[in-house]
């Protein structure tokens, strides 16, 4: 099973890991040159305002193979306390195993514990094995939300009361 770690996207598992998942992005991206990168900014995930969490294969290991982040935004239309699900990836070696489930469901509890109430997220038409997840947990097809230049597909998730 997977264990989740949350760091600073400053750290150096964390700039390794984004960076595979950049490179990934861009060398997949439908566009070719088109894909572009945005490094994430630091506050944005420092708890209450969001967390940044890296992937492990085993408790207390420092080898990192995937990560994932939350980060406040905007509330909605309707008042909804809104958090965003920013840059899950998972190393190949490591995919297909049920770990996006476990570490996008981990994310959801991490953001209900800072008061969300709805978690949107964004993805490319591209990542059919990200959009099939998404629509699996539960997410639903929204209007854009942002202007990401990335993003053909925009979700969310009314998100249960933590018990």
């Amino acid at each position: 099973m997977p264990e989740f770690t949350a760091v600073s996207v400053t750290d150096a598992g964390s700039i390794t890991l984004l960076t595979q998942y950049f490179s990934d992005r861009a060398s997949t991206f439908p566009n070719a040159g088109g894909y572009r990168t945005t490094f994430p900014t630091p506050e944005q995930f420092v708890p209450p305002r969001g967390q940044f969490l890296l992937v492990s294969e085993a408790p207390g290991s420092r080898t990192f193979v995937g990560c994932g982040g939350i980060r406040r935004i905007d509330d909605g239309a309707d008042g909804a306390v809104r958090f965003e699900a920013k840059h899950l990836w998972l190393q190949p070696q490591v995919r297909g195993l049920g770990w996006g489930t476990l570490l996008l469901a981990e994310l959801e509890k991490r953001a209900r514990q800072f008061g969300a109430t709805e978690m949107v997220l964004d993805t490319n038409s591209s990542l059919e094995a990200a959009g099939a997840l998404y629509q699996r947990s539960g997410y639903e097809d929204v209007p854009p939300y942002n202007d990401n230049p990335n993003a053909t597909n925009w979700y969310r998730k009314i998100l249960a009361p933590t018990p």
